[in-house]
């Protein structure tokens, strides 16, 4: 008989499906009737396969960024400081960046597992203070990216009106990552912060060169235009 036919083995599966069904059913309880559904429907798409919606990137005319997580101390703001590292370094000025958490709390410092990865990398959190998602910093913002679809529900339920630029950070990952989510390091460990921040920075990495090539297209066109 096969190990995985055991009466052992298929009570271990139908008890992790259980589990993540359960898991999954706190979650959508806890955003509600309005972000609940969203969710659901993102998750199902992404277990269909279906990824194509998460793929969406940014308008050529973005100038300022904003990066969503849960509690803005772990994802959202190591990727603004890669984010305004990226920028800078690429020489594109007039781009801002910016983070904030869904439930954040004012003033919260970063977790001390992103303190420590942050600290490795060279961008230490050490002076980040978590603030909280507004309506003033995603009117202003003209790309807001989740993290994963909790985040993603949140902000299309709590603004509708904006859904064109909420997007999907990891529509920038490399690989296998690409248009997935982003877990929560929270619930990990600080191996976990690390593996996480090699993601963001590939995002990162890689929204900047589509940046740098947006730059280069308008240089060409008013180039041309002048000439004209």
């Amino acid at each position: 008989m096969n190990q995985d036919s055991t009466p052992t083995s298929r009570w271990k599966l139908r008890s992790f499906v259980s589990d993540s069904l359960l898991q999954e059913r706190e979650t959508f309880l806890r955003l509600g009737p309005k972000a609940g559904p969203i969710y659901a429907r993102l998750r199902l798409l992404d277990l269909a396969g279906v990824r194509s919606p998460n793929m969406q990137g940014v308008s050529p005319a973005a100038r300022s960024f904003l990066f969503v997580c849960f509690g803005n101390r772990m994802r959202s703001p190591m990727a603004e400081a890669f984010f305004r590292k990226a920028v800078g370094d690429a020489g594109l000025r007039g781009i801002h960046g910016a983070s904030a958490g869904l439930h954040a709390i004012p003033g919260n410092e970063a977790h001390p597992w992103a303190l420590t990865a942050s600290q490795e990398i060279g961008l230490p959190l050490t002076n980040h203070r978590a603030q909280p998602v507004t309506a003033d910093l995603v009117t202003q913002a003209d790309a807001i990216f989740a993290m994963d679809f909790q985040n993603q529900a949140e902000l299309l339920a709590g603004f509708p009106e904006f859904q064109n630029k909420i997007l999907m950070l990891s529509a920038y990952a490399d690989g296998s990552f690409r248009c997935r989510e982003i877990p929560d390091p929270y619930f990990g460990d600080i191996a976990a912060t690390r593996r996480c921040y090699g993601v963001l920075q590939a995002c990162i990495r890689n929204l900047t060169t589509e940046l740098q090539m947006f730059f280069k297209q308008r240089a060409s066109a008013n180039s041309t235009g002048v000439q004209s």
